[in-house]
């Protein structure tokens, strides 16, 4: 990888942004792709609010938790456990958080996909940038935080 621009994600008609990178043929370390489960794959967020900020979501489309099956639905939290060690192991952060935006009105910048959000957190980690300017001063780049968690990632 190396850098920061998105590599080119081919998206197929009717096919959900995180099923063409979970599907594309590009390395890992490109599509930011840190384990694949059964059903379910975590992915750094190409967008964070903090280094390691991660996403574990189901491998296909679903807009809500009761659409999954219960099979999805054990897995999304064994990969949500997994991606909270990994983030314990690499960070050492003081907190994390968990959550999942469902809909558009709950804040979901991909509706059509759920996808739960692991991000570390540390005590007084919000500084002016992000208060006053709206702005995320990152202290690593992507290509260090998934080389990072991939190698913390715990094994099942």
């Amino acid at each position: 990888a190396g850098d920061d621009a998105a590599p080119p994600i081919e998206q197929a008609e009717g096919q959900s942004l995180f099923e063409a990178i979970r599907t594309s043929e590009l390395p890992e370390d490109q599509t930011l792709v840190l384990w694949r489960g059964t059903n379910v794959f975590a992915v750094l967020n190409r967008y964070p609010y903090t280094s390691g900020h991660l996403m574990v979501l189901p491998n296909r489309a679903a807009r809500e938790l009761t659409e999954l099956t219960d099979d999805e639905h054990a897995e999304l939290w064994q990969g949500v456990r997994l991606a909270t060690r990994a983030l314990q192991s690499a960070y050492r952060p003081h907190g994390i958080n968990v959550g999942a935006n469902l809909g558009r009105g709950a804040g979901a910048g991909i509706p059509d996909h759920l996808h739960v959000h692991v991000l570390p957190r540390w005590e007084g980690d919000t500084n002016f940038m992000s208060s006053i300017a709206d702005v995320r001063v990152m202290p690593e780049t992507l290509d260090v935080s998934w080389h990072r968690l991939k190698e913390a990632w715990p094994d099942r």
